[in-house]
């Protein structure tokens, strides 16, 4: 799939509706190669070319973490509407102004699944889906696939999107409580889990396919990582990716071990530790060992999670998502990118994904790195800010958006020095000590 744009409103810190573009825009850049590596273009009756990456900026508390948020909520929620009957409990309205109180929470995506362009969105609060819609664009028009308004299809094309109809087909129209389509799951979740709706399930598979990252030292990326270890294509990548990220790790290998492994005279405390699990799975790194002359005639073997840094971790974490991102043209998304990375390991994964050899991939991540600010590695579009107002509200923007912003500025710099906003308006922290009350 192809990500053009994200929109939600009324969600968290964001009163108005905000949109995420990833679509390119008509700009020329001080570096021209980047306008063409940083671009995907699209094989499309539009025309339309996608970023590769989208970096996000803002000062803490501004809602850059709430813009991830409203998208791992958008994407659980078609996932598990079904379901889950307590899925729209993630929704948190926007809380400090009385206008949005009694309203729904928005949030739409335009994406592109085998070269058709797509709109689909849906209004919702804590009890009810309020709204939803799905349009489709096969040719030069677009095409109402199906509108909703609370219980009710009130508009639906049978002759493009016919499941729909057939599933219309199967309600009862005199039931108040149908359990195949409720007041709180989503219309095209539902038409997914029947096997004549095949468009609805590549839908929901589509942009379910989208991975966010938001969070570390999560146990599930842990396990997926470690798993990864078994296919070669991925363990060679990972530790390539290692290397390159200058680690000093020759090797990574998973051990698993079960009850029956443990020798009889085991402490009772470990032997507890394997009841409730049949397997338990460590990982061990490899360095090399040096004698007196600093030739390496042997190695030394690590446990993994108790002797490598955070940085080290994060970075083996992360490299079978990237690994999946770019083999398979998907979308990845990761808040605080540049948490436990140093400046230059993240400016050379940015590359990577801004790289000729990436076809598909599209990245967006949320940074306090300025050092990625720079009109050498991104296009302006591919910058946004992110900064609330006097009320509290969030407002996302791009950099394109400014006028008179010259090809030679220095991005990094005015950033820096507040011609952007989005940057803190800190005080004077040397009033924390006041000399005569602590005396």
């Amino acid at each position: 799939m192809k990500l053009q744009e994200f929109s939600f409103g009324n969600f968290k810190s964001f009163k108005d509706i905000q949109t995420l573009n990833l679509s390119s825009a008509k700009i020329k850049s001080k570096n021209p190669e980047i306008d063409t590596l940083n671009i995907i273009k699209g094989k499309n009756v539009e025309k339309t070319s996608f970023l590769k990456t989208k970096a996000i900026y803002g000062a803490n508390a501004s809602g850059k973490s709430n813009i991830i948020k409203a998208l791992v909520t958008f994407i659980r929620i078609i996932k598990t509407s079904v379901k889950d009957e307590d899925i729209l409990n993630m929704i948190e309205p926007f809380r400090l102004s009385t206008e949005t109180d009694d309203q729904p929470s928005f949030f739409q995506m335009i994406f592109w699944h085998k070269n058709i362009k797509y709109r689909y969105g849906f209004e919702l609060n804590n009890e009810n889906i309020t709204s939803e819609w799905l349009y489709g664009k096969p040719g030069e028009r677009e095409l109402t696939f199906f509108i909703r308004e609370n219980q009710e299809i009130i508009e639906l094309d049978k002759t493009n999107y016919n499941e729909g109809h057939k599933l219309m087909s199967l309600l009862d129209d005199d039931s108040e409580d149908n359990e195949i389509f409720r007041h709180n799951s989503l219309f095209l979740s539902t038409l997914a889990t029947f096997g004549f709706g095949k468009l609805s399930k590549q839908l929901v598979d589509s942009i379910a396919s989208i991975t966010v990252i938001s969070g570390l030292g999560h146990q599930g990326m842990y396990n997926y990582a470690g798993d990864s270890l078994k296919n070669k294509k991925k363990k060679d990548f990972i530790l390539k990716f290692l290397k390159y990220g200058d680690i000093g790790i020759d090797d990574v290998d998973l051990i698993e071990i079960t009850s029956d492994d443990l020798p009889e005279d085991v402490d009772d405390d470990i032997k507890k530790d394997f009841e409730n699990k049949k397997k338990r799975k460590f990982l061990i790194s490899t360095r090399k060992k040096f004698n007196e002359n600093l030739i390496s005639t042997d190695t030394e073997s690590f446990s993994f999670d108790m002797n490598e840094s955070e940085g080290t971790q994060k970075l083996f974490e992360l490299s079978p998502f990237i690994y999946d991102a770019l083999k398979e043209k998907k979308v990845i998304v990761i808040d605080e990118f540049d948490a436990r990375f140093h400046p230059l390991l993240t400016k050379k994964i940015l590359e990577l994904f801004n790289s000729k050899n990436n076809i598909g991939s599209q990245f967006i991540f949320t940074t306090h790195d300025t050092n990625l600010l720079s009109s050498k590695s991104l296009r302006r579009d591919q910058i946004e800010f992110v900064e609330k107002d006097k009320y509290g509200a969030s407002h996302l923007y791009s950099l394109s958006q400014f006028k008179g912003i010259r090809n030679t500025a220095s991005f990094e710099k005015d950033y820096i020095q507040g011609k952007y906003g989005a940057i803190p308006f800190l005080g004077d922290f040397s009033k924390l000590l006041n000399t005569k009350e602590d005396a």
